[in-house]
């Protein structure tokens, strides 16, 4: 159904319903949680990467003030519990199938990797419970240990599984081989790029946590999550084998996720064994410690890219090959992220007649990845955006003409890609245009003058991406109103600080001619909420936000027949517009909330109806929405220390439909800030020895801070509605760590070219940019 004209809320710039109970500290949040009786628990960690358990002594523990029980590997094992699985199989393999190893709750019989879970201390107090984990005796034998991807399929590495040969879970490949291989044969120009993608850790304000209670018939896991039918499910149908109506999980306030919280983790499932055993609720609320080594992290990509093109310097075909770390375990997702979302936008949005990848999957002694903002649709991105740059610079083109001679054309849309997508809506011309005359383009050359007349280099990077996002299997809201015309809408996506309580609201609001205070959003409790599937890929506004919608038309229609009967006429004369039932060519009217109340008059209500006012809205779909834009960087590199400054960050990008244009730019900077994160500062690094994690603290793993990043200068096209959903809206939440990666690179790379340096890989530290510098300046002489 087409969006009413009336609409007051959508498309404006409407603070956050929610932010009031934040900023006044009345945010309820899992670690606020106090129940009658409750305990708390504390996770006893591996420090080897790699070791044989020979033993494990809990006696001396067990004795300790305040603990109440200990659990290890062998009590998970005596209790019959299963173990967490992985939830996608990639399905296209080269050779044999993925190879799927046990992910147990407690590690048994070895360890594989620093901070793998080895006993679960429960306690009067969290800091009982540490003190008691020193007295826990553990005689490891350590075993070579192997961090990197690559190196880790070599002949003579050591072996994490048995099961798994050349620790490699899968090979898989898509696209047409054939094709492009004849394309290289062919081409006049080839471009080979090595990159390498860097692990990241999601750092969250708010550390994961769990509180579990029994009560005797049911448990109840309270938790921080994306989402609670996803954990609901792997509790009931693969941990503790039990009907999912023995269960209940509620996700309280959130304080951030970035995919990490949108997984099943051991700690989720041991607080409620924990409740079960002693009787008493199981609180756990991990530090920032426990982050670092068990969050699931993100990325750690090792790629060759190949690009061939004509003469005409036209792309013919890329074809890449990429090593991905999936860590000592795999993940819900673990094995989706490098293969069917990766793969998929390796074209960009470039008319490139084919495309293959082959995508390996290793075990390495690292915790485990998953879904990191984007999903692998950065990492794609970044592969695409850097190899068209480097392209530029062997032919001596300048980036944004070779960019232009490939766009897909609007006229070609809807577009198949290489790798099987279908581009819906667009126009890439219009908005790197639009993106490079708000960037002031042509006066880059008159600002690069100034920066060298300082001793500086300076650099102009672009990027254009393009997102499959916000489709998914069905959503549903399910709206409620009361006698006074205020309503409760239960929705199963989560939010992790989006603005969902908002958006949603404005949507509703709109349709019904109602003030969003009256909108109460519900989400995160399956006994409320019956089915959903959380937050993740974008999803939430395109497809919660036209269940939203749907139900709200059906209240409509509904009204329709109780104001029918209050006024005494025929349904078909009708009409609904703010907020009131009117009869058509009359001045007769009643108001929304007069019929809300009379909707609980059984009177009024049709004999196939319940009383009160309430509907249901269903929306699922998996045709993607196609999120694209252009990122924009200017940076400064100072030569003498090779520290990096961001002067001028441009973004234009084409998100449909808009709901609320300052949670629209919220999402963008922020993740934008995450990609510029990416590539200047955060690096999760192993030591290649012995596994130890190096980056294990924000002493040593660098987050931006605000004065690392100038006014982003964000213009939204919002004219191009997506055609794969009915209100037009493309998904927004990830597209910031799309695009900026590459923009900032690119920028590096360009500041850098006029030295010989061509390629840098993230994070570009300053001592990377230094030594870089410093190597070029013999060539120079």
């Amino acid at each position: 159904m087409a969006t009413p004209k009336n609409h007051t809320a959508t498309g404006q710039a409407k603070r956050r319903k929610e932010d009031f109970r934040f900023l006044t500290g009345n945010g309820s949040y899992t670690a606020d949680m106090v129940f009658e009786g409750q305990t708390e628990a504390v996770v006893m960690r591996s420090p080897h990467a790699h070791a044989q358990i020979l033993s494990i002594d809990t006696t001396e523990a067990r004795s300790c003030p305040g603990v109440l029980a200990i659990f290890t590997s062998d009590d998970i094992e005596a209790a019959g519990l299963g173990t967490i699985p992985c939830l996608y199989d990639p399905m296209e393999p080269l050779g044999s199938s993925m190879i799927t190893p046990p992910r147990r709750l407690l590690a048994h019989g070895i360890v594989r990797h620093v901070g793998d879970p080895v006993a679960f201390v429960v306690a009067e107090t969290a800091a009982l419970a540490r003190d008691a984990i020193e007295f826990i005796a553990i005689d490891y034998e350590p075993l070579p240990a192997i961090t990197d991807a690559k190196a880790a399929t070599a002949a003579g590495a050591p072996q994490l599984w048995a099961q798994a040969p050349a620790n490699t879970s899968f090979n898989w490949e898509k696209g047409d081989r054939a094709s492009t291989d004849a394309a290289f044969a062919a081409a006049a120009h080839v471009v080979e790029l090595d990159l390498i993608n860097n692990r990241l850790v999601a750092n969250p304000m708010e550390p994961r946590n769990a509180i579990g209670i029994w009560d005797g018939e049911r448990f109840t896991l309270y938790s921080g999550t994306q989402g609670v039918h996803l954990v609901h499910r792997q509790l009931a149908n693969h941990i503790f084998n039990l009907p999912e109506n023995r269960f209940r999980v509620v996700t309280p306030d959130v304080g951030g996720g970035f995919g990490t919280k949108g997984f099943f983790y051991p700690e989720q499932a041991l607080v409620l064994f924990a409740a079960r055993e002693i009787g008493r609720p199981v609180r756990w609320i991990g530090d920032r410690t426990d982050s670092f080594l068990s969050d699931a992290q993100g990325r750690d990509h090792i790629t060759r890219a190949e690009l061939a093109l004509d003469a005409n310097a036209n792309f013919l075909a890329i074809r890449v090959r990429t090593f991905v770390n999936l860590g000592a375990y795999l993940s819900n997702y673990g094995a989706a992220i490098p293969t069917g979302e990766y793969a998929g936008l390796l074209a960009g949005v470039y008319t490139l007649p084919s495309a293959h990848v082959e995508v390996r999957g290793v075990f390495t002694n690292t915790v485990q990845t998953d879904a990191y903002r984007g999903a692998g649709r950065p990492e794609s991105i970044y592969v695409v955006e850097r190899v068209v740059d480097a392209a530029a610079r062997q032919l001596g083109i300048d980036p944004i003409a070779i960019r232009e001679r490939n766009f897909i054309p609007t006229s070609a849309l809807p577009h198949t890609t290489p790798m099987g997508l279908v581009y819906d809506s667009g126009n890439f011309a219009r908005t790197s245009a639009e993106a490079l005359q708000r960037a002031d383009h042509v006066k880059f050359i008159e600002r690069k003058k100034v920066s060298e007349a300082a001793g500086k280099l300076r650099g102009f990077g672009l990027a254009y991406y393009i997102e499959s996002c916000g489709a998914g299997t069905t959503e549903t809201a399910d709206i409620r109103f009361d006698r006074s015309g205020t309503a409760v809408v239960l929705i199963g996506t989560q939010s992790n600080g989006q603005g969902h309580e908002t958006a949603y609201a404005q949507i509703i609001a709109d349709r019904l001619g109602l003030d969003i205070g009256d909108i109460t959003v519900v989400q995160g409790d399956s006994d409320r909420i019956k089915n959903g599937t959380g937050t993740s890929g974008s999803r939430s506004m395109p497809i919660g936000g036209v269940c939203c919608d749907r139900a709200a038309t059906a209240i409509i229609e509904k009204g329709k027949k109780i104001a029918a009967r209050e006024l005494e006429v025929a349904i078909a004369d009708i009409e609904f517009t703010t907020g009131e039932f009117r009869v058509l060519g009359t001045d007769r009217s009643v108001t929304f909330s007069k019929i809300a109340d009379a909707a609980y008059k059984a009177p009024n209500v049709l004999d196939d109806d319940e009383p009160g006012l309430a509907a249901i809205g269903q929306f699922g779909t998996s045709d993607s929405t196609f999120s694209n834009g252009c990122h924009i960087c200017e940076i400064e590199i100072d030569p003498e220390t090779g520290v990096s400054t961001i002067d001028r960050y441009t973004i234009v990008d084409d998100l449909g439909t808009v709901i609320n244009p300052m949670l629209l730019t919220g999402q963008v900077q922020g993740g934008t800030i995450q990609g510029i994160g990416q590539a200047l500062f955060e690096g999760c690094r192993y030591q290649e020895d012995d596994g130890q994690l190096v980056t294990g603290s924000f002493m040593d793993y660098c987050l931006p801070r605000a004065d690392d990043v100038p006014f982003i200068d964000f213009q939204v096209l919002d004219d191009m509605p997506c055609k794969t959903n009915p209100m037009g809206m493309k998904g927004a939440g990830e597209v910031g760590a799309i695009g900026a990666p590459p923009a900032v690179v690119n920028a590096l790379l360009d500041a850098m070219s006029e030295i010989g340096v061509d390629n840098i890989d993230m994070p570009a530290s300053p001592e990377k940019v230094w030594t870089l510098v410093a190597q070029a300046k013999p060539a120079r002489i």
